[in-house]
């Protein structure tokens, strides 16, 4: 059952003991959004196999405290900011619902209730959320708000109208400079395992030339979304980068503005294909993944063919 802003609030309310539960590696804006519905409503934060490294430092910072692989003993389980179950690593869902932002998500259809926006955060929509419950928007809230539509907007090169609105409405109501935000996000080293990794990417790319477009595949052992986003910043216009972990191939999808008005729709590749390779996928039109099984080259080599035939080749990138 989709809802409003006020509905939903309305509906949690007949919960008391409510578990806000991110997907697997949360990153900031999946702990912010379920840490300020937990401030204002009440229940408690899960996350599964724990936060990215961004989210855990901010976590930190902040003295959010959240349960790893939580149990299913709540009246209700708030599913933040995740669009497929596989996110989730057979966590038993029974009464749920959801809040999310992804362009699109399977979760939805046996929710008990849920919120959708196609937003470039899921923290944009609770904010709203907070705005209709006419709830008090703390300092440590807002300071996650703020770092969780940071991080998914990419340092606001993904971002909306809807995203600078929220951000300064979340300065004016907090007293927050943006810099604060930014100083504590800068100052993350960046993990020397992921530096490899983006270095392995490139070593491993096999590069196709469509036209005016440049697809690039590749495969590592971790990191896989922030190697693909690498090799779009060195030159691809759209990247694959799969993993392989026990049976299950991962497969991360990046790309660029441009590409998205040419018809590449990553979100709507994903979703089909991983049906093709029996597993789940979805997410944004220009960033997206898929958990799937079987070859990980033929996965691959698949991936460039669907976007061979999505791209619209009298419509060039700019130089």
């Amino acid at each position: 059952m989709e809802l409003d802003e006020s509905e939903f609030y309305n509906h949690l309310l007949d919960y008391h003991n409510i578990l806000y539960l991110c997907h697997r590696n949360a990153d900031p804006d999946a702990l912010a959004s379920a840490f300020a519905l937990k401030e204002a409503i009440g229940g408690t934060i899960g996350v599964m196999d724990g936060c990215d490294r961004v989210a855990s430092v901010l976590a930190k910072q902040l003295n959010i405290d959240y349960v790893i692989n939580p149990a299913d003993n709540y009246d209700l389980v708030v599913v933040v900011d995740t669009s497929t179950l596989s996110q989730l690593n057979g966590f038993q869902l029974k009464n749920y619902a959801v809040i999310d932002h992804h362009a699109t998500t399977s979760l939805n259809e046996n929710a008990a209730f849920c919120l959708h926006r196609n937003k470039s955060s899921t923290a944009e929509i609770v904010l709203v959320v907070l705005n209709k419950m006419g709830a008090p928007i703390m300092r440590r809230a807002a300071f996650a708000l703020i770092a969780g539509i940071i991080t998914d907007t990419g340092n606001f090169k993904h971002a909306s109208a809807d995203s600078f609105k929220a951000v300064a409405e979340l300065m004016e109501l907090s007293g927050i400079e943006y810099s604060e935000v930014m100083d504590a996000l800068s100052s993350l080293p960046q993990d020397i395992s992921m530096r490899i990794a983006f270095l392995k990417a490139a070593q491993r790319a096999s590069i196709e030339r469509v036209g005016e477009w440049i697809i690039v595949t590749s495969q590592v052992s971790s990191f896989g979304g922030a190697a693909a986003s690498s090799l779009i910043s060195t030159g691809a216009d759209i990247a694959f980068v799969a993993s392989k972990g026990d049976d299950v191939v991962k497969v991360s999808a990046r790309a660029r503005k441009c590409t998205l008005n040419a018809g590449v729709n990553l979100a709507k590749l994903m979703e089909e294909l991983s049906a093709k390779y029996n597993g789940t996928g979805g997410g944004h039109e220009g960033a997206s993944g898929m958990d799937v099984h079987g070859d990980i080259d033929n996965i691959l080599a698949s991936c460039t063919e669907y976007i061979k035939k999505s791209l619209v080749k009298t419509n060039p990138p700019p130089v």
